[in-house]
């Protein structure tokens, strides 16, 4: 059971964006630097190129510099592969702001479960 063959695979699209996973790939190669950002640079018929920009939080001078010195806490470890890049929160729908983004926020997920949850008082 399942799909016929020849039906295609056509209107499936891939949970994360292309920039997404570049800055995971580059995160997962230098695992000393934190990745801050990323950007288009190129593409091909094949390929998209992206630059990402990445941090030492070992060095003295970030550590010193106020205005960047808050990537070097704990929490920023890994930030690429929990989806805290700009372009990680816009895979996750998490863009926009207001009212009508209850349904995004915190996650997809953690919304879904909140509105899905069967929550019955101790006392009735």
């Amino acid at each position: 059971m399942g799909k016929p063959r020849a039906q295609g695979v056509n209107q499936l699209k891939p949970k994360r964006n292309r920039r997404t996973v570049a800055e995971e790939r580059v995160a997962r190669r230098c695992p000393n630097l934190r990745v801050l950002n990323s950007y288009w640079v190129n593409q091909d018929a094949t390929f998209k190129y992206f630059e990402v920009i990445m941090v030492d939080a070992n060095l003295k001078s970030i550590r010193n510099d106020p205005r960047i010195n808050w990537i070097c806490a704990p929490v920023m470890k890994r930030r690429a592969h929990r989806g805290l890049t700009a372009s990680g929160k816009k895979a996750r729908g998490l863009q926009g702001k207001g009212l009508k983004r209850t349904h995004s926020r915190p996650s997809k997920h953690a919304s879904w479960l909140r509105r899905n949850t069967l929550s019955l008082k101790r006392y009735r």
